[in-house]
């Protein structure tokens, strides 16, 4: 039986018992047995891959690459996979351009088939990369199936960091946020827009998550979130945020928790 993640408690005090046993639990998950077949596999296998018509033929391999950028939903989606691949990330015209969830840009970056390079991925290294990138997403994925605010909240964890490493600026920032589904989902609820806000034109878009940063945070600007506490305070409002959307947030200690916070400025 496949280990599954313990998450006591939701919200505030589920986020920091996640903190506290996250290292362990994930190495316990990664050893189950389905899991180890899957990554054993790919590692065996990847470097011998010589196209993408090959890559996503085995049901394995394409488990491990799709699970790596949290895409593992179109594991059943095989010519359109392998159009991502095929196209690759340089042709401006290509589907990996062309879609809005830049998660298969990545992919497409990630596994380039490179005009007479017959083995792309033989590189040291590389096997173990994308194997860890799907161990940390598979927990996630079994995470939100009790919680999904947790697993949110952990991709903010993960993902925005790497996000603002890269040299961009400010305004390509917020576009990578708004292009990244679950950051992007993350964003909207801890800044409280409705359901309606992504029917607004882009430009606006980026207008409403700078004012709204400023008033919650007092900048503007994504790199903000490069200091842990900054993002660690992103964090907390978005679990907040979330259980106030659950019916049965109204009467429980997490609400007065909300109040007493929003009463002291603590939550703006």
């Amino acid at each position: 039986m496949s280990f599954q993640p313990v998450i006591p408690m939701g919200g505030l005090a589920g986020w920091a018992f996640m903190q506290r046993t996250q290292a362990t639990q994930m190495e316990a998950h990664a050893r189950a047995p389905d899991r180890l077949r899957d990554t054993d596999h790919f590692r065996e296998r990847i470097a011998q891959v010589g196209s993408a018509e090959e890559l996503v033929a085995d049901r394995r391999m394409r488990r491990v690459m799709l699970g790596a950028f949290g895409l593992q939903e179109d594991i059943d989606n095989i010519a359109f996979i392998r159009r991502i691949l095929e196209d690759g990330p340089d042709n401006r015209d290509g589907l990996p351009r062309r879609l809005s969830d830049k998660r298969y840009l990545a992919m497409a970056q990630t596994f380039r088939f490179p005009e007479g390079e017959a083995r792309p991925f033989a590189e040291a290294g590389f096997a173990d990369r994308i194997i860890g990138a799907f161990q940390t997403r598979a927990f996630e994925v079994d995470v939100g199936v009790q919680d999904q605010g947790l697993r949110l909240a952990m991709t903010l964890d993960r993902e925005l960091p790497e996000l603002l490493e890269g040299s961009r600026s400010d305004a390509a920032g917020w576009f990578a946020v708004m292009g990244n589904p679950p950051l992007r989902q993350v964003f909207e609820i801890a800044f409280g827009f409705g359901s309606g806000f992504g029917e607004l034109d882009i430009d606006q878009q980026l207008v409403q998550f700078r004012r709204r940063a400023v008033s919650l945070f007092g900048s503007g600007d994504l790199a903000q979130f490069t200091d842990p506490e900054k993002r660690q305070a992103l964090t907390e409002r978005f679990l907040l945020m979330d259980q106030i959307r659950n019916p049965a947030f109204a009467w429980s200690p997490a609400s007065a928790a909300l109040t007493l916070l929003q009463g002291s400025g603590g939550l703006r």
